[in-house]
Order: C-alpha cells, then structure tokens, then sequence
C-alpha cells in the first residue's frame, strides 16, 4: 500500500527474458511473487547483501566479484537512456 510504484511493476514489469528479477518486498509470500514469475529472495538477508544505501544507479560490482545493475527507481530507471548510468 505504501509503494504503489512496486505493485505496478508486479502487475506489468516484464524482463522479455532479458535479465531476470528478483522482488523482495517484505510483505509477500515467495509463492505469491512467484506465481506471476518474479523471483523471491528475503527482504533482510538481500538487504544485507546489496546495501542501497551504498549502490550507485548503474553498475556495480559486488565484493565477491559478481556485477549487478541498480535502479533506484524501478518506476524511472527502466526508461532512462545508457548514458545516464555513464561514471
């Protein structure tokens, strides 16, 4: 209730299996995500793992070498042209 944008994106969000997408909202069942073809992963433990508050928007390299790219706003960022994320 309080984030409509992630409920939006449940509702909509499509990879077109171009990467993949992990929720981890806290408040739904990992079959209820998984039922509309999300991955699930525990809020906390992920948290823990990719801190937002220390990504950067774009590219990111983790501490055990694995690359991920953060959006900081699902709603914005999918739509934002690749130089944008440029360092």
């Amino acid at each position: 209730k309080n984030n409509l944008s992630a409920a939006a994106h449940l509702i909509h969000g499509s990879s077109e299996n171009r990467f993949t997408i992990t929720y981890c909202p806290g408040n739904l069942t990992k079959e209820e995500i998984e039922s509309v073809n999300f991955g699930y992963a525990d809020l906390t433990k992920m948290t823990k793992k990719y801190n937002p508050e220390k990504l950067i928007d774009g590219y990111n390299t983790m501490s055990d070498g694995e690359e991920i790219f953060f959006i900081s706003n699902p709603a914005l960022g999918l739509w934002a042209h690749k130089d944008r994320f440029n360092n």
